[in-house]
């Protein structure tokens, strides 16, 4: 379970507060832009410190962690795969992160390449993929990469409805156990892959609700932003 206790942060005027419990599954975070869903991520994965509360991941305290040590794989909108690196070194660094990729983590990167649908495309330099192929490859490291907590800063945003909607479903199949965070400005996005959801306004996290009662029953907030 991931739990944020009391957690807050500020940057010059901005302000986030959160404190709220995850169990495993998909929540979808969602809010206007500049309200903070992204920081809430940064913060849980540690590319960012609190100025107060805690982070912990079932009971254990991770708020001071690096990044790397966290129990947290981040898949972001750029997919993050290094442009001099073929596909499937690029995916093996997620179970060995070295430049030569021990031999075990390259067997393990080609099983993953084949479930995400990129069996055969090893070799591919990541500018020659398409966006769905390169989201495809940065999903497959972060089955890898084989941490509880996984967080999807917009990470499909940049593919077509369709294409999207794949990805997503991808993602739940082959990620059943962990705790995925998934932050969207599609709230069809929330409702069709999210069993809970997480709203965010001016800095101010609400406790994750389940999806199908928080759009059944809008708050103010959410019912300006969804209108």
């Amino acid at each position: 379970m991931l739990t944020i206790e009391e957690l807050r942060f500020s940057r010059g005027p901005f302000t986030l507060t959160a404190n709220f419990e995850l169990h495993a599954g998909m929540t979808a975070v969602i809010g206007p832009s500049g309200s903070g869903k992204s920081t809430l991520l940064s913060l849980i994965a540690g590319f960012d410190l609190p100025d107060s509360g805690r982070i912990l991941w079932n009971g254990a305290d991770i708020t001071e962690l690096a990044p790397g040590a966290r129990p947290v794989a981040t898949l972001f909108q750029d997919n993050n795969l290094f442009p001099h690196l073929d596909v499937l070194t690029n995916v093996a660094l997620g179970a060995s992160p070295k430049a030569r990729p021990a031999p075990d983590a390259v067997s393990k990167a080609k099983v993953a390449l084949r479930q995400v649908g990129l069996g055969g495309l090893e070799t591919r330099m990541p500018k020659d993929l398409s966006g769905g192929q390169q989201s495809r490859a940065a999903l497959a490291r972060a089955l890898l990469t084989d941490r509880p907590v996984v967080l999807m800063d917009e990470a499909f945003s940049a593919l077509g409805p369709a294409l999207k909607s794949e990805m997503l479903d991808l993602t739940k199949s082959l990620m059943p156990d962990k705790t995925i965070m998934m932050v969207t400005h599609d709230p069809d996005d929330a409702k069709r892959f999210a069993q809970t959801t997480i709203f965010v306004v001016d800095g101010s996290v609400a406790a994750p609700a389940k999806t199908e009662d928080l759009f059944a029953q809008p708050t103010d907030d959410l019912a300006a932003y969804l209108s």
